[in-house]
């Protein structure tokens, strides 16, 4: 077997579980699952109904590159979404079966092994398929710890130059999981800077791009309180584009493509990673997209042809309906919103809790440690919570991950209350 799968670490909902099994929760109240960022949200009915009415593309094999449909309706979006110029459909957009497998791959296609012990750099704390894709490929992982004292932001000068010659490949993700934080045009600039010193290739996670805080005219969630939004094209424009509600326009989180385009850029190592899952809560159709520098996507869609990544037809034809429509794109964020304004004001009195740039969850510091602190609510008020330490690795004299917890504002608005009403009175008790 492959020595390197024994380099894997268990999955953070692995520790979690571990962790539970060492307590009983208190059988009084009902379960309530915030540790887990998977969407509940109803899906959208014309989905199901594109998705019924292209079953017979199941007669068909698909190909890799997708059908000219799926290509030309997901560069449309990008074009609208960013204000930017469609990338070219054939060379520049690649569908994928949802970002997770897309983000493993691709480190496995951009890898060199023949080159000295290859790095791929992630942020800490972070998705775990980073550090898989990474240790699968060949090449050692190596950390940058995002901290809240300096608003998350990439510190590049925590790893000495002799990694960053190494370094063939980073992750980034914006709107980040799991603090939500949005990279600002000054924080790409200083990323790009950073490709052509060195060379490396950009994967920027965006899977969380559209789960951002509209305005409203009575006030409501307002812009998101950090990160950059739409500067070339401003927020109205961006929104008006996208055909959002006027009474819900708001501020769209600055994209790379999007980046790379205001700071007169070419795509040149820049791949970007987006999905429906979130977006159009399709978590089961495992539906996303790359796009970006072409000559890396050439390379990638080789490796996928032996792979065996082509997306489903029928799936092809509900995804083209889903990147098409943004009423229930902004109607998703308005259930989200709600849910962040009801949280939050319940837990603030107790935990020191802020609405996050962008994304469904929330980062809280705990006041005893995180994982007992994720294990005690479990066991006293059947509320279940990520522990932070279990998202990040040690790296620099310490894990950025301990005394936080991960919130997943997944659950419907009457659920998610409920927990946040529990937390504080669990919290309340410490």
């Amino acid at each position: 077997m492959n020595p390197d799968l024994d380099r894997l670490q268990p999955y953070p909902f692995q520790k979690l579980a571990a962790l539970f099994r060492e307590v009983t929760p208190n059988p009084a109240l009902r379960p309530i699952a915030l540790h887990i960022g998977e969407p509940k949200h109803v899906t959208p009915q014309f989905i199901k109904d594109a998705l019924i009415g292209g079953l017979n593309g199941l007669a068909n094999y698909p190909t890799t590159a997708g059908s000219d449909a799926l290509r030309g309706a997901i560069s449309d979006w990008l074009a609208r979404r960013y204000g930017i110029p469609a990338p070219d459909a054939k060379t520049q957009v690649l569908p994928v079966n949802g970002s997770r497998e897309a983000l493993f791959s691709f480190a496995q296609a951009v890898i060199d092994r023949t080159r000295e012990q290859p790095v791929v750099v992630c942020p800490n704390p972070f998705y775990q398929i980073y550090e898989g894709a990474a240790l699968l490929a060949g090449a050692t992982p190596h950390f940058l710890n995002t901290l809240p004292e300096s608003n998350y932001a990439l510190d590049f000068a925590q790893l000495p130059d002799e990694v960053w010659q190494r370094t063939q490949l980073i992750y980034v993700c914006s709107p980040g999981n799991p603090n939500g934080h949005v990279m600002s045009l000054q924080e790409w600039q200083a990323l790009f800077t950073m490709s052509d010193k060195y060379g490396f290739v950009i994967a920027s996670d965006e899977c969380y791009s559209e789960l951002y805080f509209d305005a409203t005219p009575e006030g409501g969630a307002g812009a998101p309180p950090g990160g950059d939004v739409t500067t070339e094209v401003d927020a109205e424009t961006a929104s008006r584009a996208l055909g959002t509600p006027a009474s819900v326009r708001g501020h769209p989180p600055l994209g790379a493509l999007q980046a790379a385009q205001q700071l007169g850029r070419s795509y040149d190592n820049l791949v970007v990673f987006s999905s429906l899952s979130k977006r159009s809560n399709v978590p089961g159709m495992r539906s996303g997209f790359v796009a970006g520098d072409a000559r890396v996507l050439e390379k990638f869609a080789l490796y996928r042809t032996y792979h065996g990544c082509a997306m489903n037809p029928a799936i092809q034809t509900a995804s083209i309906a889903a990147w098409n429509d943004e009423t229930h794109v902004a109607e998703n964020r308005r259930l989200y919103a709600e849910k962040f304004s009801r949280v939050v004001e319940i837990l603030q009195p107790v935990l020191p809790v802020s609405l996050p740039d962008a994304s469904f969850y929330l980062w809280v510091r705990t006041p005893i440690a995180d994982n007992a602190y994720a294990q005690a609510l479990h066991r006293d008020y059947n509320v279940s919570v990520l522990p932070g330490s279990f998202l990040a690795r040690e790296a620099h004299g310490m894990n950025p991950g301990h005394n936080f917890v991960r919130i997943a504002l997944v659950a419907e608005l009457e659920e998610a209350v409920e927990a946040a009403q529990r937390i504080a009175e669990f919290t309340k008790k410490l």
